[in-house]
Order: structure tokens, then sequence, then C-alpha cells
């Protein structure tokens, strides 16, 4: 079996937190309070654009990592 390095090891987490965030983001932007703002604002939550940010940044950092 290979050895899983320390560097990899950071990289899964990193890559599970952020699929993690994306999957938060999802959930928010399906909430009712999410769709009635955006049907009276039509603007996005600032809260669900974190999540969706934060979740991409995470994800695309865990994948860089896993090289």
């Amino acid at each position: 079996m290979a050895k899983v390095t320390r560097n990899k090891l950071i990289g899964i987490v990193i890559l599970i937190v952020g699929v993690v965030l994306i999957a938060q983001g999802l959930n928010e932007y399906g909430a009712f309070g999410s769709k009635l703002s955006r049907a009276i604002s039509g603007d996005i939550s600032v809260r669900t654009l974190a999540f969706f940010i934060g979740g991409g940044v995470c994800a695309v950092l865990g994948i860089t990592r896993l090289r």
C-alpha cells in the first residue's frame, strides 16, 4: 500500500471541508428564507455566497495539495 504523506492528508481534509461547505451553501440556497429573499430582492444572501466561495477555495486548495 502506498504511503500517504502529511501533505496529501492535509489536502484530503481541506478537500472534504470544501465539499461540506459547498453542500451547506446548496442547503442554504434552497432554504425557504433564501428563496423568499431572492424573490423579493433578486440577490443571493451574503451567507450563501460565503459558503460557495469558501467551499470552492477549500476544494481547489485541497486538490492542489493532492498532486
